[in-house]
């Protein structure tokens, strides 16, 4: 069992940053990739960022430039710093992970004002 404890969410204005924090606890081989989804109201969940065992970032395409995802291996975090944050940002973050089976954290609330 993994369990994922998510902070840094928050109230920001347009043009402004973040840093998001998750980090992992319990037992498990291996974390195969660890990352962000967020959920804005009345939308379907979406992938915003991973990152794998062996450091190979993805990103979505609205936050190629923006946001950057980093794992320490060692402590097992995986932190999203988000630069540049839009009012379409906005959303429940969700931290995620992957071992034999998925994981999710309960969500950080993200809001950027216009």
């Amino acid at each position: 069992q993994v369990q994922l404890v998510e902070s840094g969410g928050g109230v920001v204005q347009s043009g402004g940053s973040l840093r998001l924090s998750c980090a992992a606890s319990g037992s498990w081989f291996s974390l195969v990739v660890m990352g962000w989804y967020r959920q804005a109201p009345g939308k379907q969940r979406e992938l915003v960022a991973d990152i794998t065992d062996e450091g190979t970032p993805n990103y979505a395409d609205s936050v190629k430039g923006r946001f950057i995802i980093s794992r320490d291996k060692v402590k097992h975090t995986v932190s999203l710093q988000m630069n540049n944050l839009k009012p379409e940002d906005t959303g429940v973050y969700y931290c995620h992970t992957r071992t034999t089976r998925e994981y999710w954290g309960r969500g950080t609330q993200v809001t950027v004002s216009s």
